[in-house]
C-alpha cells in the first residue's frame, strides 16, 4: 500500500496569507492538492500534516469535498522535516511506500503520481522534477554577480517524492541520529547513499509561493478542464 503524508505546516509568510485556503478554479488550494492523492489509485491512505489552528478548517474542506482516504489529520512541527517526521509515525503498519507532498503545490495530478510510484518501486526511490532552463548565477551578500553555475544535469525537484517505507524511515532516524537539516526527503535518503530516480515532469507542479502564483495557477486549471470536455 502507497500512503500518501501531504505537508501544510507552512506560515506563509511571503504570501501575507494563509495560501493553503485560497480559492483557485472554486476550490482552496490544499483541496486541490489533497484530490490529486484521493484519485489516484495507487495511494491507500492520506495523512495530513498541518498546524493544530488549521485542523478544523481541514475537517470541513475534507467533508465539504467528500474525501475518503484521509485518515488522520496530526500537528506539523518547527521544520519541514519535522512534520514529514510526524506524518511517518501514524501511517499504516502495513503501508509498504511512502509519498510526500507539498499541499502548496495544487497542479499536481494523479497521474504524476502513478509515473512517480511506478519508479519508485523499481528503484525504491523516485522523486517528480523539472530540467533547470535559466541561466544560474552566484552572487555575493551585496547581490552582485560573482560566478556562473553550470545548468547541466541540474534538476528542480518537486513533489512527490515517494520511498520504500523501510528506507525513509532509516533516513530520517540518521537524520535526526546526526542532528542535520534537509530541505526535502531526496536530501535525507540521498545522504544514505541510496540512488533516486528522477521522474521528468512536462506539465506544470509549481509550489505556491507568491499572490503572483494563484491567477497563473487558476488559469492552468481552467484550461485543463476546458481540455477535459
Amino acid at each position: 500500500m502507497l500512503s500518501a503524508i501531504i505537508v501544510a505546516g507552512g506560515s506563509s509568510q511571503r504570501m501575507g496569507f494563509d495560501k493553503l485556503f485560497a480559492v483557485i478554479a472554486g476550490e482552496p488550494v490544499i483541496a486541490r492538492a489533497i484530490c490529486a492523492f484521493e484519485c489516484a489509485n495507487s495511494v491507500g491512505e492520506i495523512i495530513i500534516v498541518a498546524r493544530e489552528e488549521r485542523h478544523d478548517e481541514i475537517r470541513k474542506v475534507s467533508r465539504d469535498m467528500g474525501f475518503k482516504k484521509i485518515r488522520a489529520i496530526v500537528p506539523g512541527g518547527e521544520r519541514r522535516q519535522d512534520s514529514v517526521r510526524a506524518g511517518l509515525d501514524r501511517i499504516d503498519r502495513e503501508a509498504k511506500y511512502v509519498a510526500v507532498h507539498d499541499a502548496a503545490r495544487p497542479l499536481i495530478t494523479p497521474e504524476q503520481i502513478e509515473r512517480t510510484f511506478e519508479q519508485c518501486r523499481v528503484q525504491g526511490a523516485a522523486a517528480l522534477a523539472q530540467p533547470i532552463n535559466d541561466t544560474l548565477k552566484r552572487v555575493d551578500a551585496d547581490l552582485l554577480v560573482v560566478g556562473s553555475v553550470d545548468r547541466h544535469q541540474l534538476y528542480a525537484m518537486q513533489t512527490p517524492q515517494i520511498f520504500e517505507r523501510k528506507l525513509i524511515e532509516n533516513a530520517y532516524a540518521a537524520v535526526y541520529a546526526e542532528d542535520v537539516f534537509v530541505t526535502d526527503e531526496v536530501s535525507a535518503v540521498e545522504r544514505l547513499g541510496h540512488k533516486i530516480a528522477v521522474v521528468l515532469n512536462d506539465d506544470f507542479n509549481f509550489k505556491i509561493t507568491y499572490p503572483r502564483d494563484l491567477p497563473v495557477a487558476e488559469f492552468i486549471l481552467r484550461e485543463r478542464a476546458n481540455e477535459g470536455r
